[in-house]
């Protein structure tokens, strides 16, 4: 999978888990949550005060180093 801004939170949670670190990292703790779950990386990374692209990067860099 490849992460991108438009990717919903949901999408990558379930793809991978351990996606919820760099979440975590940025504030987000409500990860449970229905809403939270529909929100794009851009959008969550708006409203955290974040840079979408840092995130975006970090979390494929993540994903790539587990192939």
């Amino acid at each position: 999978m490849q992460i991108t801004k438009d990717t919903l939170i949901g999408e990558a949670l379930d793809y991978d888990i351990e996606l919820a670190q760099f979440l975590f990292a940025i504030g987000m703790h409500c990860l449970g949550c229905p809403a939270s779950r529909g929100e794009s990386l851009e959008q969550a990374c708006a409203v955290h005060g974040t840079d979408c692209d840092q995130l975006v990067q970090s979390m494929n860099d993540f994903l790539a180093s587990k192939n």
